[in-house]
């Protein structure tokens, strides 16, 4: 007999302790520094912790949201990201930081729409994909009008400049494309253009170069470009197997940039070692396990598309990150999800997951 399943509680277990983690890590890496910089130790906990309430109240009311309003809205949703990314390139809207443009400040309130536009571009793609079913093996009728569409919200996100997020959207966009049917002699084809596309923006902009040279050669500038990754491996290889303990990190003693944020699976490894390491890692193959086998099991290709575009846009970040911070990849700036600080990420990862939430009830059993 066919009916409802009921909603996936491993997956909102697994997400509720990766932001219970992420709550006590941020705690741990930032104290220092906020006490430092603002005055006080609980200053980046707060904002956490708020993001964090935000976060779970969208999710508990996509968890009731039906999806099918999400493929009526998904050229809407769409133009909103692209207004959003254009409105963060205009001087006197976008708000400057890092010596990037990528947030979008209302009084002492600031988000990322980029993050957003990555939840955005996936329900899009989710209803673009399912609607060209029939056609996403032609080039010209499906496989370029989805390249290029995709195309023009990854140039905006370059634009920022944010390097990283942008090559984390081609890859996702092109993972969408061969989930969907397309042929792979049209992916093959568009990553070989990219790459002489990718090596000019590399070469011709100074710090990506400097960033690829401290990835394929990080011990030849170690107090310069490769600080940062240098002091990672410090981090993390410091751990051993049960770490120095929550807390006792030494490397988030600003010797570690960016310790509650991009690098924060450093200080995991080191104070709470390999074991606390493989937790985390344990914890996001259980959600993208969870998450795929929902999206195989969904009748219609819409919602398939969906939860496993949600699915890969969590997933396949937090493996770069963790690349990143283990030197296998370039350093890209994208956080771990549900866990770094970051307001924007979070709230935009868990609006996803209680879209998936809501699309484990719509799989069927018997």
């Amino acid at each position: 007999m066919k009916g409802k399943r009921r909603l996936d509680l491993i997956l909102l277990m697994v997400t509720l302790a990766l932001v219970g983690i992420g709550v006590i890590m941020v705690y741990s890496t930032s104290a220092i520094i906020a006490g430092d910089r603002f005055g006080d130790p609980y200053y980046f906990l707060k904002r956490q912790v708020l993001y964090a309430a935000i976060g779970f109240f969208l999710m508990i009311l996509m968890m009731f949201f039906p999806y099918e309003m999400l493929k009526r809205f998904a050229y809407p949703i769409l133009i909103l990201s692209i207004l959003l990314l254009i409105a963060v390139l205009i001087p006197g809207i976008g708000h400057r930081a890092g010596g990037a443009m990528r947030w979008l400040k209302i009084q002492s309130f600031s988000f990322q729409p980029s993050e957003f536009a990555k939840l955005g571009l996936v329900v899009f793609l989710a209803y673009f994909l399912a609607k060209k079913e029939e056609k996403i093996r032609s080039f010209s009728f499906g496989f370029l009008p989805t390249v290029l569409l995709s195309g023009f919200v990854i140039f905006l996100v370059m634009k920022e400049p944010d390097f990283g997020a942008a090559f984390f959207l081609v890859a996702m966009v092109f993972l969408l494309l061969f989930l969907s049917g397309a042929r792979v002699i049209y992916i093959v084809g568009a990553f070989l253009i990219a790459i002489p596309a990718a090596y000019i923006l590399l070469m011709n902009v100074a710090y990506r170069y400097k960033r690829l040279m401290s990835f394929i050669r990080p011990w030849e500038d170690p107090n310069g470009t490769s600080f940062q990754i240098i002091q990672s491996f410090l981090s993390f290889g410091s751990g051993g197997f049960f770490g120095l303990g929550l807390g006792e990190g030494r490397q988030k003693l600003f010797f570690l940039p960016a310790p509650h944020t991009d690098f924060i699976f450093s200080v995991i490894g080191e104070e709470l070692g390999l074991v606390g390491a493989m937790i985390i890692v344990l914890l996001f193959f259980i959600l993208t396990l969870r998450g795929i086998q929902i999206g195989l099991s969904l009748g219609d290709r819409f919602s398939a598309y969906l939860a496993l575009g949600i699915t890969l846009m969590i997933s396949l970040q937090a493996v770069i990150n963790m690349g990143v911070v283990l030197g296998l990849l370039p350093t890209k700036g994208l956080t771990l999800p549900f866990v770094s600080y970051g307001g924007t990420s979070l709230v935009a990862n868990l609006i996803g997951v209680g879209i998936l939430l809501h699309l484990s009830t719509h799989v069927e059993r018997r």
